[in-house]
């Protein structure tokens, strides 16, 4: 939806089932339109999409991609950013670590990418700017080797490129963000930072690198690394980094006593991984590949006699959950970076809501049905941004 100040709204559509593209666009036809109906039934609905490969694939078939452009003309949608991180399958089998495969380092994810380009140069309407989010290089565990990594810059350079070509095809403007993630090879602003520096000196002067690639920016994955937005985000502006898109997401957090550990063994669900990050009083960072991994470790913390650390959880909550203890959430980061946009709404025009989560989430923090989560979590989302002038205030 469109907000104040050239200002773009979404949710993204990757918390629906939909591997294929009958299967994705039956999810927008069932759940995408019966939350406009709840969100905004009389102005254009901005539609965050997710596209798997093969969805992908299937869409650029033209009869199949005219279709679809008239049922949003329709429908009074549009589409203004495709969330490019997961290639295949996302939901109701183990996901994990295969989330980031194929990663940049292989040609199969530059031919996806691209091709999202493509399809997107087509969707979004004249005057709005598209983005693609992707991810950030590949899982740390994944690379072994230097070579790999030159590989990677290669390929996120050809796609530069290749959008770059599209760009002044189509008449659009379109960049591409890279998504820092925990244990992602870019996993927080420091190594985002030195990824750009180290590709600008592969390609001095080109001004394509900042004009067609950026940042997505996950609140949730950033409050997960103890970073503040204030200062990642003018880390990236002093870096000349352009801020593609903002994923509004929050974490839990927690102190992790007996009762918090237990309350945890909700989350550790089999299809998502849920990275820790634990800081302790002396502010020392500790990772743990996963939910169980921490809890599993955390024995040792019953005899220390110091302070208990904080763990921060990468699972995705509702937006417009209350924080219920054991548990707190991570919103005071997603709110800092509403000031940060109040402050300057030219830091980025995309806002994409992202709770993925829905499918595995506890039932205490569940809706009755999903189109009521979105709708409660517009709302939320809707009302801060209406207390910072982004949105109007309803009526």
């Amino acid at each position: 939806m469109k907000l104040n100040r050239g200002l773009h709204l979404a949710y993204c559509t990757n918390i629906h089932r939909g591997e294929t593209w009958r299967e994705t666009f039956d999810s927008l036809e069932k759940h995408a339109l019966a939350v406009r109906e709840k969100v905004c039934p009389r102005e254009p609905f901005a539609i965050g999409l997710r596209l798997s490969n093969q969805a992908a694939v299937e869409l650029s078939e033209p009869k199949i991609l005219l279709e679809f452009q008239r049922w949003l003309e329709r429908n009074s949608c549009y589409v203004f950013t495709i969330n490019g991180f997961p290639f295949g399958n996302f939901h109701g089998a183990r996901v994990k670590e295969k989330v980031y495969a194929p990663d940049w380092t292989s040609p199969e994810r530059l031919a996806y990418t691209n091709l999202l380009f493509d399809l997107l140069a087509q969707l979004v309407p004249a005057g709005i700017e598209g983005s693609v989010s992707t991810v950030p290089g590949s899982f740390k565990e994944f690379i072994s080797c230097r070579e790999q990594e030159i590989e990677i810059r290669k390929n996120i350079f050809r796609c530069v490129e290749h959008i770059s070509r599209v760009s002044e095809k189509s008449k659009r403007t379109l960049h591409l963000g890279l998504e820092p993630e925990p244990l992602g090879w870019l996993e927080n602003s420091a190594e985002t930072i030195s990824f750009f520096e180290t590709i600008r000196a592969e390609h001095k002067n080109d001004p394509r690198l900042n004009e067609f690639l950026g940042v997505n920016y996950d609140t949730c994955h950033f409050a997960i690394e103890f970073e503040e937005p204030q200062t990642a985000l003018a880390a990236f502006q002093k870096a000349g980094i352009k801020i593609s898109k903002l994923h509004l997401s929050s974490a839990l957090k927690t102190k992790p006593t007996d009762e918090a550990r237990a309350a945890l063994k909700k989350f550790a669900d089999d299809v998502y991984l849920h990275q820790v990050i634990e800081r302790d009083e002396n502010g020392k960072l500790n990772f743990f590949r996963d939910l169980p991994d921490a809890l599993a470790n955390n024995s040792k913390l019953k005899t220390q006699n110091s302070k208990l650390p904080e763990w921060r959880i990468h699972f995705h909550v509702p937006l417009h959950a209350p924080a219920a203890p054991p548990f707190e959430n991570t919103n005071d980061h997603l709110l800092g970076v509403l000031d940060a946009l109040a402050e300057n709404p030219k830091l980025c025009a995309h806002l994409e809501m992202e709770t993925y989560t829905w499918e595995v989430l506890p039932a205490e923090l569940k809706s009755q049905n999903v189109v009521d989560q979105l709708a409660a979590e517009y709302d939320w989302t809707l009302t801060q941004l209406a207390k910072r002038g982004l949105a109007e205030t309803k009526k």
